[in-house]
Parts: C-alpha cells; sequence; structure tokens
C-alpha cells in the first residue's frame, strides 16, 4: 500500500508539474497576421435552395444560394441567406438538411453569410472514437494505454512544442525534447517501469536524433535547408511577426515523422531480447545482443518500407503531375521537392536501422548485468 501511494503521489506531482508547464508555456500573445473582427466561423444548417447551380449535365456550375439556420455563436437560430461556392476546397454540395460551417461577417448594419465547408465535426469525432474503441477492445488494457499515449503525445505537440517553436526556441532541440518526453510517457505505460523500457528509450531517442544529424548532413551536402519548402513565402511573412525559426521546421518534422517508427523498433526489440533472456537465463550479453540483431533484421525491411511508403503517400499528388508532364529526370531529381522527400526518407529509415544495434546493446548489456547480479 505504501509504494501504491508512493506511484499515486509521484504521478499526481508529475501531471501538476506538467499542466502548471503548459499553463506557464501558452500565457502570451499572438501577433495577429490577419483581421478577423468581425467574422467568425459558426455550424449552421441549411433549411432550404433558393437558387441551385446543378446542370442538365448533372454538373454544378457558378455558386449555389441557400438559406442557413445559424446553431452556434452570437447569432444562433437566427436565419440567413447565404451563398455556397462551388470549388474544390471551398463551399460544399448542399441540400436541405445539410449541416454546414458557415462563414458569419458581421458588421453594424448587415451580415453576409458564406458556405465555408461542410460540417466534418461529428465525422471526425465518431471516427476518433471508434478508432479509440477498436483499440481499446483488442489491446484491453494496453490499448487503454495506447489511447491514453496517444493523447498525451498530441497534448505535448500542440500546447508545448507549437507554443514553444512560436517563442522562439530552436524547433529542432524542442522537438527533441518532446520526443524524449513522449518516449518516456508512451514506453513507460506499456512496458512499465522495467530495464526493457528503459533499453527501448534510449534506443528510439537515439534513432531520432541520427535521423535529424543524417537529415542536416544530407541537406548541407545536397543544398537543402528550411527555406527551400513550398510553403517558404508564407513561412516567410510569419516570421517577420514571430520568433519562429523556420529554416529548422524542416529537420523538426522529419524528428517527427521517424519517431512512431523508431518506438516501435526500440520497443520490438527490447521486449525480444527481455524474453530470451527470461527463457534462457544462461546466455551472455554478446548472445542475446546476437539475438536482438537477427530479429532486428527481419524488421528493417519492412519498417523502412513504411517510412519511405509514408513520405510516397504524401507527395503521391506532386509525383503523379511529375509523370503526366513528362519532365525529365534531371529535372524532377534535382528538385527541391523530390530532394527534401529523398532527404526525409532515408533520414527517417537510418534512424530506423540504427535503433536496432543501439536498443540491440543497452538491452543486452542490462540484461547481462542481470545475470552477473544474480550469480
Amino acid at each position: 500500500m505504501r509504494k501504491n501511494w508512493k506511484k499515486i503521489l509521484a504521478g499526481t506531482l508529475c501531471f501538476l508539474g506538467f499542466l502548471f508547464l503548459l499553463i506557464k508555456v501558452n500565457q502570451f500573445e499572438k501577433t495577429p497576421l490577419i483581421s478577423t473582427e468581425g467574422q467568425s466561423y459558426e455550424k449552421a444548417i441549411v433549411t432550404e435552395i433558393t437558387k441551385d447551380n446543378l446542370a442538365e449535365d448533372g454538373n454544378r456550375y457558378g455558386t449555389q444560394e441557400v438559406r442557413v439556420q445559424v446553431k452556434s455563436g452570437e447569432f444562433k437560430n437566427e436565419e440567413f441567406d447565404a451563398v455556397n461556392p462551388n470549388g474544390s476546397l471551398f463551399g460544399a454540395e448542399c441540400e436541405v438538411g445539410t449541416r454546414v460551417i458557415v462563414i458569419v461577417s458581421a458588421s453594424e448594419e448587415n451580415q453576409v453569410v458564406t458556405v465555408y465547408s461542410q460540417d466534418r465535426t461529428t465525422a471526425i469525432y465518431l471516427f476518433a472514437l471508434v478508432f479509440a474503441a477498436i483499440v481499446c477492445l483488442i489491446g484491453g488494457k494496453k490499448g487503454i494505454k495506447a489511447v491514453v499515449s496517444l493523447v498525451f503525445a498530441g497534448i505535448c505537440i500542440i500546447y508545448l512544442m507549437f507554443p514553444l517553436i512560436y517563442r522562439g526556441i530552436s524547433p529542432i532541440a524542442i522537438t527533441i525534447v518532446v520526443a524524449l518526453l513522449t518516449t518516456v510517457v508512451t514506453l513507460g505505460l506499456l512496458g512499465g517501469v522495467s530495464k526493457k523500457t528503459v533499453s527501448a528509450i534510449v534506443g528510439t531517442v537515439c534513432g531520432v536524433i541520427i535521423a535529424a544529424v543524417f537529415a542536416l548532413i544530407f541537406g548541407a551536402a545536397a543544398g537543402i535547408s528550411g527555406y527551400n519548402v513550398p510553403e517558404i513565402e508564407t513561412l516567410n511573412y510569419v516570421a517577420q511577426n514571430s520568433q519562429i525559426r523556420i529554416g529548422q521546421l524542416l529537420f523538426s518534422g522529419i524528428i517527427i515523422s521517424a519517431l512512431g517508427a523508431t518506438m516501435d523498433v526500440g520497443m520490438s526489440i527490447a521486449s525480444t531480447i527481455q524474453e530470451i533472456h527470461e527463457r534462457s537465463p544462461h546466455l551472455g550479453a554478446k548472445e542475446l545482443f546476437l539475438s536482438g540483431i537477427r530479429v532486428g533484421r527481419d524488421m528493417m525491411g519492412t519498417m523502412t518500407n513504411t517510412l519511405i511508403f509514408a513520405y510516397v503517400g504524401g507527395s503521391i499528388s506532386t509525383l503523379v503531375i511529375n509523370y503526366a508532364y513528362d519532365l525529365s529526370y534531371n529535372q524532377i531529381i534535382n528538385s527541391y521537392v523530390i530532394g527534401i522527400e529523398i532527404m526525409q526518407g532515408l533520414s527517417g529509415s537510418l534512424g530506423v536501422v540504427l535503433t536496432v544495434p543501439i536498443t540491440a546493446i543497452v538491452a543486452a548489456l542490462l540484461a547481462g548485468h542481470e545475470k552477473k547480479v544474480e550469480s
């Protein structure tokens, strides 16, 4: 009971300390980049189609005019005439009863209402709930811990990493800190306080640092920096009105992208060595290390493919456009977009690959040390 109370007390203090840190970190005002005075995004429901834009060929041209009832904000339950633009990124295919998000631009004299998009809030929350339920149902207590760790990681990124980056902290440094914090909590919840967890944490953190180092080396050799990304014009404008070090954001993203894969590999190798040690306690550190390497070799191919496929999937539109325009090899391979994708994929994969021997060494040494102590 005393040990349990100590754990509960320590956990409570850590939680309160983390909560205090989040509150302090987020106590600042952002510099307004655009004027949103008098403008708000509100939930609404379409009550009438006053002018449709559906043509005889089944396509929509021009704009649709609808009447909506606002369901949130200052004008809740009031009805307005709204314009629904026919665009791929804005507007929605409205029918009576369609739930939408509208932009309400209010002035002293009147209100201008425009349909922004379909209301996807319910679908997003429902899908997230189904995901969490399936993970918990299949994983049991481990599944619940996995969901909790995922929520914790999201909170760290949104309420800790982003505010500190905005306030001028090095994106690479704070991302490594967040990666370490997330790794400790995630693997700690899943594996408990054990040598297996320590091994996995060391391997994971080393893996993401290695991925960042290789990315920096590749970028320097290939002449690629964080200023060569497609969004650089917007980033430059943001940097002029904040303290964000935009040149490091690209490499910060590589660390986050590699974190999940390296964490998976690290825990798998550590768990394997721990299981082998418990089944065959007579094996020494060298034999345990070699066993971990053999298991890791089987994982390397699939995990490196995971990262490569993830980056290819994220840039599939660009790749298809390049293919359709039949661009030359020299043009494609030397473009910044393709160079960045290659840098991300290869550096992240190197981090995953080198996580295997690092985790295997630490896990084998800890298990071998335990054997010596017992003997």
